[in-house]
């Protein structure tokens, strides 16, 4: 059997204001400010990872270098460390 609803069924939904905002919007939740810092600290070990490559490379980021990068980054077993040869 299939139902076709009328119009009026509808809510208008023009005049919405939303979720009501936070009091103190500058404080976060326990589990925001858990996950920004997980976030962070992996984001500053990337950073220090990618700039010790850059470095070890010759310290000028150059073209050949950045597709090595993301060579190295986009395959499965990734790693921003040199291969040991």
């Amino acid at each position: 059997m299939t139902y076709a609803a009328h119009h009026g069924e509808f809510s208008h939904y023009a005049g919405h204001k939303g979720a009501p905002e936070r009091a103190a919007a500058g404080k976060a939740g326990l589990l925001r400010r858990v996950f920004e810092a997980v976030f962070e600290s992996r984001q500053r070990h990337a950073d220090k990872e990618i700039a010790r490559f850059i470095a070890n490379a010759g310290g000028c980021l150059t073209d050949d270098l950045e597709r090595r990068m993301m060579a190295r980054l986009t395959t499965p077993d990734w790693s921003v460390r040199e291969p040991r040869t």
